[in-house]
């Protein structure tokens, strides 16, 4: 009797215990011993959401939705515009604009319409580890949207950065659902960046606004250089590991919640709210090193830039500091129990911080500058990478599978870009020798007329063997939808 008793004190204590620490974790947590962010760097990420919050718009020179201080942009720069008809279900919203002042050419998508099935389309095709790409894992709908984009407007985007003197940077931005879309495409850019003129890596950056989870451990911290994903404070999405079909189904049903007396169909437990808790309790019992060692496991890409404005038993909004690292373990792995999980994720409230927080970011430094301003950046640049290169040995003292080290991945850059440069050197040979008028394929991923066919280049980068060899997965193909 006493035994069982004893039994029952240390379940009620475990259990208590649990609870005090899940119910008492922020989202600041993750990143409390993350640098803060410099004002330099993190200067385009309000601009870049009020970019992807004039995707919205119908019409620029009349706008509906405009935030404070206006989008900042010039209309007539917006190059082009794809509406959802338009895209016919490949891809959501986005358009592109020239930014002469900051010399940008910015392709911005934006997120997840909860109204369009062809959203959800995306969304539910996939699979745990259905795609292999580039020595890892990525969300197969999402890899097929990006490739439909690439092959709509690979030719603009090349023709724009020689047009411009090959001096602007290219930025593929998204929000939510269009986060992974662009991550992905950026991901295709850097491995093929002959087949946009030849575009240095140091000149593509991806901004992933509030992340989906679309990539592998691997390619997540590899790719950290140019792909930076901005979190604030609770945002759900990017530290649930749970299909992305199955968050937003949850949130679909959480719209409905006051009909499911009437809809047998719809179960009150499918709500976002007890979906994120069961997860919580699941992950709760797998272990740190089950989670890295598993290769099909989908992460937040890239650098992370983490907004934090709450603070344990406070209320209201304080004034928002940013924190950045390339995190590898306790990447974003801990549900946050929080009524601000969903909203956090809202695109109007990220700008609405990101904007405070630089300014305030802007002020400090004027107060405290000790240093001229050009030995600062340089300085940070210098971190910056040091970061990066010890992300990726991090990685591989972990075990991540596929984790590639600092001097690997440098050499496999040097072979890639000789392969790319051998590439254009046939192809220009080849359509001096042939007819131009044809249209086959060419091996090189071109038709004979010039117009790179991405579908065909991408191939190139479904599945990488062990010695660094690129090799086509034939057990998964992959067609952007028609």
């Amino acid at each position: 009797m006493s035994f069982s008793c004893g039994l029952e004190c240390v379940l009620v204590l475990g259990c208590a215990r649990w609870v005090w620490k899940r119910c008492t974790y922020i989202g600041s947590d993750d990143s409390a011993t993350w640098t803060n962010a410099t004002p330099d760097e993190f200067e385009p990420i309000p601009r870049i959401c009020r970019l992807i919050l004039a995707v919205y718009e119908t019409d620029l020179h009349n706008p509906h939705y405009t935030p404070a201080g206006g989008y900042c942009l010039q209309p007539d720069c917006v190059v082009k515009r794809v509406t959802y008809e338009q895209a016919q279900g490949c891809s959501t919203p986005y358009i592109i604009y020239r930014d002469d002042e900051h010399k940008e050419i910015v392709l911005a998508m934006r997120g997840l319409n909860l109204a369009k099935e062809s959203d959800y389309k995306v969304l539910l095709d996939n699979g745990l580890g259905r795609q292999m790409f580039d020595g890892g894992y990525v969300h197969h709908g999402l890899l097929k949207s990006a490739i439909w984009v690439l092959n709509q407007e690979g030719d603009t985007l090349r023709r724009m950065w020689e047009e411009t003197g090959k001096e602007y940077t290219m930025v593929f931005a998204g929000h939510s659902l269009g986060s992974g879309v662009a991550a992905l495409l950026t991901v295709i850019v850097v491995n093929h960046r002959e087949r946009l003129g030849g575009i240095p890596r140091d000149k593509i950056r991806c901004y992933a606004i509030a992340p989906a989870r679309c990539m592998s451990l691997n390619l997540a911290v590899k790719y950290a250089d140019v792909i930076h994903s901005v979190v604030l404070q609770d945002d759900f999405l990017p530290r649930t590991a749970t299909p992305l079909e199955d968050i937003f189904k949850s949130i679909f049903c959480g719209v409905n919640y006051h009909y499911d007396l009437l809809n047998p169909g719809i179960d009150a437990f499918d709500s976002l709210p007890c979906l994120l808790f069961l997860v919580c309790l699941r992950d709760t019992f797998i272990p740190e090193g089950r989670k890295l060692g598993d290769p099909r496991r989908l992460y937040a890409p890239g650098r992370i830039y983490h907004i934090v404005e709450r603070k344990f038993c406070r209320c209201g909004r304080f004034p928002p500091e940013v924190r950045t690292a390339i995190p590898v373990d306790g990447r974003f792995e801990h549900i946050v129990l929080s009524c601000n999980a969903t909203s956090d994720h809202a695109i109007v409230w990220i700008e609405r911080e990101a904007e405070k927080a630089i300014n305030r970011m802007k002020e400090a430094m004027g107060e405290n500058m000790t240093t001229a301003p050009k030995a600062q950046k340089m300085d940070r640049i210098q971190t910056l990478e040091k970061e990066h290169k010890d992300a990726l040995e991090r990685a591989v003292s972990l075990n991540v599978p596929h984790a590639v080290s600092d001097a690997e991945a440098e050499e496999a850059d040097e072979e890639e870009g000789e392969e790319a440069s051998d590439r254009i050197g046939e192809e220009q040979s080849q359509s001096q020798s042939q007819p131009r008028e044809e249209e086959s394929m060419e091996a090189g991923g071109k038709t004979k007329s010039g117009r790179t066919n991405w579908d065909e280049v991408v191939k190139k980068l479904f599945k990488k063997g062990d010695s660094g060899v690129t090799t086509v997965n034939r057990d998964v193909g992959i067609t952007a939808p028609r």
